[in-house]
């Protein structure tokens, strides 16, 4: 007996340490809660903070099964997976969708797919020929944009810059020459433990007159969204001690030269 090919459901999650039973009804629509509850086959970044964010959606809608009687697998994508050790394909992880089943892919933070190893098991899906139904939620990317004040007609997300100084210093010089060129805001993610690195950085390679936009724990309670120029950055943080309160908290950068 044959099946119809299931759905695969790309979950939103929530961007931060808030209680995510108090964050869930603010950040993601009623409908995207409902269909999580549904779900019992479920591809996720990390097995942890995918029960933690389940028990949540349990709060607000029962699921459709036990959390521990779900079928749970990880995935980080192909290059890390391998590095944990684990070998296996993502056609092999949405074996379920040629079964009839639908299955959730959950990210460890905002939607699935945007700077999210996810983006290749969507590829696998359709590769299968599966239908794929991204659900409404909170993307830091997009936030950070509407709160910028930047150019929203034009803007380009950069995903990591590099880590080495000297290296990053280039590419940040790069983004400027490019965004004033092109009138495009550019955007870009930090690691939040390096967010002080990240900031000195901006304030030493970018020009007096760029623009530069923090977007800082958005869609939490301590969210801050500030766009000044460099010069006004360079007076509020003077030096790495002035920027104490912004480290480890999770970033979007965004520049308009």
């Amino acid at each position: 007996m044959s099946h119809s090919l299931g759905t695969l459901y790309l979950i939103p999650n929530t961007l931060g340490e808030d209680s995510r039973v108090e964050q869930l009804p603010w950040v993601l629509p009623n409908e995207t809660i409902l269909q999580t509850a549904k779900l019992t086959h479920w591809i996720v970044e990390d097995a942890k903070t995918a029960r933690a964010f389940l028990k949540a959606v349990d709060t607000i809608s029962p699921l459709a099964c036990s959390i521990q009687t779900m079928q749970m697998s990880e995935w980080r994508g192909a290059t890390r997976n391998a590095k944990y050790g684990d070998a296996v394909k993502p056609s092999e992880l949405l074996k379920p969708l040629l079964a009839g089943h639908d299955v959730g892919l959950m990210s460890e933070a905002g939607v699935p797919g945007v700077a999210d190893p996810g983006a290749e098991l969507v590829l696998a899906a359709h590769q299968l020929g599966a239908k794929v139904r991204p659900m409404v939620g909170p993307s830091s990317i997009l936030l950070g944009l509407m709160a910028s004040g930047l150019n929203g007609q034009r803007f380009a997300f950069q995903g990591y810059i590099p880590h080495d100084a000297q290296e990053r210093i280039n590419r940040l010089k790069q983004l400027e020459i490019e965004s004033r060129k092109l009138k495009q805001t550019q955007i870009w993610i930090e690691t939040p433990y390096r967010n002080t690195a990240m900031l000195m950085a901006c304030l030493s390679a970018l020009a007096p007159q760029t623009l530069l936009c923090l977007g800082v724990d958005l869609s939490l309670k301590s969210e801050m969204a500030t766009t000044l120029t460099i010069a006004e950055w360079r007076k509020r943080y003077p030096n790495e001690a002035a920027c104490v309160g912004l480290q480890n908290r999770p970033t979007v950068f965004l520049l308009l030269g």
